[in-house]
């Protein structure tokens, strides 16, 4: 089914029956998963990681791609409220209300304000650089964890070697692939399911790439309120990510965390992470609201743009709040 036809499905639709997060993956399949996928030693910088597979041709082809010129952004507003999925609210006052009355206080008067989010969670929109995930005390190409970061930041893999990228997205909207409202939490997302997506949606997912997987989350959460996401998410179960190294990506990003919860993997809470991440160098994007691009790319009948992701320049950061934009 297109996603033209699935824009606004009727609630009564059944939930296709693979609904699970499973099949369930051992410890020693995962970490030969782990072996089969990674590029360490590929690319110089290596904490670039797959964000080396951009280069300046790739860029113009994402820019000559864009037809409309249509702006999409596909953040989050910043999270201020506790709730089950924003147990430490991002923080935003005032400090500064431009309110003095002394005559002669010098014009124009100002306003200011403070923000800072503990933003590795579910609240806010942003990116995770190489240095954010360790498996078996190693970072992305074989980098000892505890020997890069410690309490002063990271002195590999920071979100300031990554810089902005400008690449061609591609948007699996898997929810109007099959004309649901969303994937119901603790649904995994397989291989398959990706490769019938781009035949629905006719696109193919290509080197340098920017996958963007769209569960339904946020719509999900508008209507029936929040939950835990860290109990049930939709997500990649891990049997996805072989066929996200062959096809060579950039860059993966979800509105959720890229990862099905709970994990499949028997002692490995976030498996999709540490594969992407640490194996194949490839940054995440979490928590994106995808659904103003959803929208905008069945209107244009077609599911690929110019993606752009500037996170800032934190020296030593894990990674960062961010607003990626897409352009069609």
């Amino acid at each position: 089914m297109s996603s033209s036809s699935a824009q606004d499905p009727d609630p009564q639709d059944p939930v296709p029956a693979d609904t699970g997060n499973g099949p369930a993956v051992s410890r020693r399949e995962f970490d030969a998963l782990f072996e089969a996928v990674r590029t360490w030693g590929q690319w110089a910088p290596a904490d670039r990681g797959a964000w080396n597979r951009v280069t300046a041709d790739h860029v113009r082809r994402a820019t000559a791609a864009v037809r409309s010129g249509t702006v999409v952004p596909t953040a989050l507003p910043w999270n201020t409220r506790s709730g089950p999925d924003n147990r430490r609210p991002a923080l935003h006052h005032m400090t500064d209300l431009g309110d003095a009355e002394t005559s002669e206080a010098p014009e124009p008067r100002t306003h200011k304000d403070f923000i800072a989010a503990d933003y590795h969670g579910k609240g806010v929109t942003h990116l995770d650089a190489l240095c954010h995930i360790a498996y078996r005390g190693q970072l992305y190409d074989g980098r000892t964890a505890n020997e890069a970061v410690d309490s002063a930041g990271a002195r590999y893999g920071a979100v300031s070697t990554l810089g902005p990228l400008v690449t061609k997205g591609v948007l699996l909207d898997l929810p109007a692939v099959l004309g649901i409202r969303w994937l119901e939490p603790g649904r995994a997302v397989h291989a398959k399911d990706i490769v019938a997506a781009e035949k629905a949606l006719g696109v193919t997912i290509g080197e340098g790439d920017a996958v963007l997987l769209r569960s339904g989350h946020v719509r999900r959460r508008a209507e029936l309120g929040a939950w835990d996401p860290d109990t049930a998410s939709a997500g990649l179960h891990v049997d996805a990510l072989p066929l996200l190294a062959e096809r060579g990506i950039a860059l993966l990003g979800g509105d959720g965390d890229s990862d099905v919860r709970p994990s499949p993997v028997d002692g490995v809470h976030s498996p999709v992470h540490a594969l992407a991440v640490a194996a194949m160098g490839v940054p995440l994007l979490d928590n994106l609201d995808l659904e103003s691009l959803s929208a905008a790319t069945a209107e244009a009948g077609r599911h690929e743009f110019m993606f752009v992701v500037a996170p800032l320049n934190i020296p030593g950061g894990t990674g960062s709040p961010v607003t990626p934009v897409a352009v069609l």
